[in-house]
């Protein structure tokens, strides 16, 4: 396994590799890798002939008032790990590398106004105002605009990323529609516990107690299921049913729960095609998301 902190660097590996007839296929991530992770990396296995795998904890999609300070970083453990699963290329670049222009990853943050020359944004307008990008303003500008970036640099033929994220992968779909990016999207299912936490970096940050309060996001969604199996197809009703999970867990604060069209994000009716069911909440001073698929 390579590891590489540089845009020379990695562009170097990644055209050889092109040269020589190879597919590279990118996983993207901000580290603190978990069994979601890799099941990522095995499915770029399975897919690519080159797997890469990028770290880079992107400050331009944190607010100012959200955790980019204390996001888990553990370096070390996730090369062991992407070791481990025979990955071929590792890209670890620093903010400065990633945003050469001098800001400082706190002044990056997407919450904060920047100088127009500061930084080109990528930005998929009416998309990213909506779930995620609805509450956390500028989250979704930052990730297209890393995402596109890391596309630019990697030059994958295929990226892999998961459902858990399914209003950023809406985003990065479009991204690569509008700007004619030649690369693939995968996406790859939700990897969750025994017990039906969807795996996140962010449940490092739970207690014991708001370990099992969390449970409450995935039972909503459940509850939206079941409704759904036994012939509801009226969004408004399942909706409106699923959401009671949390009046049972008052200490959970709900930030959504929608039920959207997969690819625009924009509410549904009635569910006649297949349908996201999209949940975002706070667990003490963790935010969680968490989603199922509706398919007729």
């Amino acid at each position: 396994m390579k590891l590489v902190h540089t845009i020379e660097e990695v562009r170097g590996i990644s055209r050889a590799a092109k040269r020589e007839g190879k597919k590279l296929g990118l996983v993207p991530t901000m580290g603190a890798l978990h069994e979601g992770h890799l099941s990522l990396v095995r499915a770029a296995k399975t897919k690519s002939d080159i797997v890469a795998v990028s770290i880079f904890v992107n400050p331009t999609q944190f607010g100012p008032k959200e955790d980019f300070s204390r996001y888990p970083r553990t370096l070390e453990k996730d090369f062991e790990l992407l070791e481990r699963e025979g990955v071929d290329l590792v890209f670890a670049p620093s903010a400065e590398e990633m945003y050469p222009k001098g800001e400082s990853p706190s002044k990056l943050q997407s919450g904060r106004p920047l100088q127009a020359p500061s930084l080109t944004w990528v930005t998929v307008e009416e998309l990213s105002d909506r779930l995620c990008g609805k509450s956390r303003p500028g989250h979704f500008r930052g990730v297209a605009t890393v995402v596109a970036k890391l596309f630019n640099i990697v030059e994958p033929d295929v990226a892999f990323f998961g459902q858990k994220d399914a209003a950023q992968v809406a985003v990065i779909k479009r991204v690569v529609q509008d700007l004619n990016i030649p690369v693939q999207i995968e996406v790859c299912p939700i990897v969750r516990e025994p017990d039906g936490l969807a795996l996140s970096s962010r449940n490092a940050y739970l207690s014991s107690d708001e370990r099992k309060m969390a449970l409450v996001l995935h039972a909503s969604l459940q509850r939206a299921q079941k409704l759904f199996d036994d012939g509801e197809r009226d969004a408004a009703k399942i909706r409106a049913s699923a959401k009671q999970a949390f009046v049972w867990q008052p200490a959970v604060k709900l930030d959504y729960f929608e039920i959207v069209d997969s690819d625009t994000l924009e509410p549904v009716g009635e569910i006649d095609k297949p349908a996201l069911v999209a949940v975002a909440a706070l667990v003490g001073n963790t935010r969680l998301i968490d989603n199922i698929l509706l398919e007729p």
